[in-house]
């Protein structure tokens, strides 16, 4: 064999051994990377809320009525003083069965035949003080001139007081049995003969003014109906003064700092709404979730910060996001919590050096929004691999994925 021969032959076999070598070669894993950077950070609790007008006024029947159609609809500006919300007129009186109303008209014309008999014990009155005035005036001549004795006199003017007296009682008895006669005919009185006075006259019923300059939140029923006194007619408020009402987890509740910062969001404009927590109600009440979980929870509630012009068309009872920061920080170095993973009970990550994934315990803070607080471990720059595989190991060959 020629030694151009073996040359060639042993140029192959080493082409052959280094293309096994290529291809025997692992490659490296493409990996998602993060980078650890500087930046904002908060922690935060979310949670949907309804808003609320702060001071609502609900208006009370004072007294039992007809109450007539409502002058006023929902969303109507209301001036404190001078609008006129409800009306209440007289009740109508109800409705008498036959044995009823006998009885009634046998109550009216035993009335009539007391005043009758009444008023002949009036006549009779008077006629007996006439006849004791005149007896009293005869008397009293005879007894100037000594004709009759003075106890004579003395007896007849008794008689005549007596008479006086007579005659008033009668009368009274009289005007007693009057009355008694008018409440029988009132109780013959049914719906279709009372007449119930219009709306402009001045003495027919109850005015019901706005206690509150507002617009009218809600109206319990427009129509004309019978109310007893105590019954909610509508209520009026302040569309421009509203409060949030939150529910947080009691767990939540604990950790919201005095006068927080709160964000609104998906309140329906494109802007985010400023709040502030006014008041952590210090007792929890249980509320049974979708999933048939007992909860407890804690009401929170909020003053709107915003400019009620930057917020229109947001009303009472509409429902708003919320987040609730629990702690914010300015100048925070934090990487993505996709790269952490649990290492010798602590936290670790892959850091990329070199092209290699290098295994490196870290110590973290507050985690929100995806990231994570770095409190040692790492320096800001450093690029790490976000959710590392199982298979991955310390210094294995990683590369960028693309797209």
């Amino acid at each position: 064999m020629s030694r151009m021969r073996k040359a060639g032959i042993g140029l192959g076999g080493l082409v052959l051994a280094g293309a096994l070598v290529w291809a025997m070669w692992p490659e490296p894993a493409a990996v998602d990377m993060g980078t650890v950077a500087r930046g904002p950070m908060q922690v935060t609790v979310s949670a949907e809320g309804i808003t609320r007008v702060r001071e609502p006024y609900t208006i009370t029947a004072p007294i039992t009525g007809s109450l007539t159609r409502s002058p006023v609809q929902v969303g109507d500006r209301v001036v404190r003083g001078e609008s006129v919300v409800a009306v209440i007129q007289p009740a109508e009186p109800a409705l008498m069965d036959a044995r009823s109303r006998l009885q009634a008209e046998a109550a009216v014309t035993e009335a009539e035949a007391t005043v009758r008999l009444a008023e002949a014990n009036v006549v009779r009155a008077q006629s007996d003080l006439s006849h004791a005035s005149t007896q009293l005036e005869r008397n009293r001549e005879l007894a100037e001139r000594g004709t009759i004795p003075r106890r004579m006199l003395e007896d007849m003017e008794q008689a005549h007081v007596t008479a006086t007296q007579a005659l008033s009682a009668a009368r009274s008895e009289l005007d007693m049995h009057r009355a008694t006669l008018a409440r029988m005919q009132a109780q013959l009185m049914g719906p279709s003969l009372v007449q119930m006075p219009v709306n402009g006259g001045d003495t027919c019923c109850v005015r019901i003014v706005a206690p509150e300059t507002g617009t009218v939140l809600d109206v319990t029923d427009t129509s004309a109906r019978l109310v007893q006194a105590g019954a909610p007619l509508l209520s009026i408020g302040d569309i421009a003064d509203l409060e949030i009402e939150l529910d947080l987890l009691s767990a939540d509740a604990v950790r919201v700092p005095p006068q927080a910062r709160a964000l609104i969001e998906r309140w329906g404009g494109d802007s985010v709404l400023e709040a502030r927590v006014r008041r952590v109600e210090p007792a929890a009440f249980t509320r049974v979730s979708a999933l048939g979980i007992e909860e407890q929870r804690v009401r929170l509630r909020l003053d709107i910060l915003t400019p009620p012009d930057a917020r229109a068309g947001l009303g009472d009872r509409f429902r708003v996001f919320v987040r609730v920061v629990l702690w914010e920080g300015e100048e925070i170095v934090q990487l993505p919590q996709a790269a952490l993973f649990r290492h010798d009970g602590g936290w670790a990550v892959f850091r990329v050096i070199e092209g290699r994934a290098v295994l490196t315990p870290v110590q973290i803070g507050r985690q929100a929004g995806g990231q994570a607080e770095l409190l040692g471990g790492l320096e800001e720059g450093a690029t790490v691999v976000m959710y590392p595989a199982s298979s991955l190991s310390d210094g294995a060959r990683v590369v960028a994925r693309e797209g």
